[in-house]
């Protein structure tokens, strides 16, 4: 079986594969097995041990997320933040300063504003979409820049193509959460990114049965962010490698209806008679638009709105809904709605999810892939 495939089809489904299969077996099967016979090697890490990240399960989907996303290589942990704090911890030593963009994950969010000071770290939050004000904020103690694709919840598409040139010419590390685009919609280490992350839990497990993160890189990068998840022990059993792995042979297939599906509810929300204002960037009426239109292959299953009723309004359209799933997440197969001041972002004071333009009444989408109709009308009957 070739090594390299040419098409993301394709490598979703055959890169990383055993060769020979083991024992014949199409899919790789669950080593669910702690430790492994000692095979020499010199250093600790040459050991296979669920908690070093590298059992055959592991091995397996790290060649298919590094070759996905066209990296070197790539790590798994056991959910999104495991691979946030790893790969930040593993940048940043005591007395250093990140830059990061200002409308983000709370989870993130809450990581820096919680928990940086304890470590002796520093960050400053920048506009994403205003290169120009990024020097301004840098410090001697710089290390790196964090961004996101498409930022969570207010969907906002930054300059992202101005960071990896930024991040070059000060001496920084470049890092993009890759979440909400996935490697379909968009590949960023191509524009020159150090390292792409992923909530796995969302898109690229696609099924809503499993915690997991991601991150690709290089070589360097990837070993220096293992050592630093084996201290931390985020690690992901084999049973999760084995179902993520699994869910991403569809990433494409259920990425392209996402796509579409949310494009078309997002217009029939646009124009409906109670709804104040849609977030979603396949929109001509995003401010971002025509940027996301040369950056993304699509722009995703995730949009959010507001009702011209606020949260009132908000409270009562929810209820209403029969088909949505009101609850945390996102990214499966079934569609989630949820509002981010309740879940995702109410580790923000009210102050701060204010000033970021995120309101109670904002209500965030994760479009599934039932059929667009349903949905549709669904949405149709609660508002009315």
């Amino acid at each position: 079986m070739p090594n390299e495939f040419k098409r993301l089809e394709t490598m979703l489904i055959h890169a990383g594969e055993p060769e020979p299969r083991i024992e014949g077996a199409v899919n790789v099967p669950i080593f669910q097995s702690a430790t492994f016979e000692y095979a020499g090697g010199g250093r600790y890490q040459d050991m296979k041990y669920i908690r070093l990240s590298n059992t055959p399960n592991h091995i397996a989907l790290h060649r298919r997320l590094a070759a996905i996303e066209h990296g070197e290589a790539a790590l798994v942990s056991a959910s999104g933040m495991a691979t946030i704090s790893s790969t930040l911890f593993a940048i940043l030593s005591a007395g250093d300063h990140l830059l990061v963009q200002d409308n983000l994950y709370g989870g993130t969010h809450d990581l820096l504003t919680r928990d940086f000071s304890g470590f002796g770290l520093s960050y400053d939050f920048i506009d994403a979409d205003d290169p120009c004000s990024w020097e301004r904020q840098l410090r001697p103690t710089t290390k790196a820049i964090y961004v996101e694709t498409i930022s969570n919840p207010l969907m906002q598409v930054g300059d992202l193509k101005a960071v990896p040139p930024f991040a070059k010419s000060h001496g920084l590390i470049s890092i993009i959460d890759n979440t909400f685009a996935t490697p379909v919609n968009c590949t960023p280490l191509d524009w020159g990114f150090d390292l792409s992350l992923h909530s796995a839990t969302k898109y690229l497990n696609g099924h809503s049965d499993i915690v997991a993160g991601a991150v690709i890189g290089s070589t360097q990068w990837i070993e220096k962010i293992n050592l630093k998840l084996m201290h931390l022990g985020g690690s992901l059993d084999p049973h999760a490698c084995f179902l993520l792995d699994r869910g991403m042979k569809t990433l494409a297939l259920r990425m392209r209806y996402h796509n579409e599906s949310a494009l078309r509810i997002a217009r029939f929300l646009e124009e409906h008679p109670r709804v104040a204002r849609v977030h979603y960037p396949g929109l001509e009426s995003h401010p971002r638009h025509e940027r996301a239109r040369e950056l993304f292959a699509g722009c995703g299953g995730m949009l959010s709105f507001e009702l011209k009723g606020g949260l009132s309004a908000a409270e009562s359209m929810m209820r209403r809904l029969r088909l949505p799933i009101i609850a945390p997440s996102l990214g499966g197969v079934e569609t989630l709605i949820t509002r981010p001041a309740l879940t995702s972002h109410s580790g923000l004071s009210a102050e701060d999810r204010r000033k970021l333009g995120i309101s109670d009444a904002l209500i965030r989408l994760s479009v599934g892939i039932e059929a667009t109709e349903d949905l549709i009308e669904d949405l149709a009957q609660a508002l009315d």
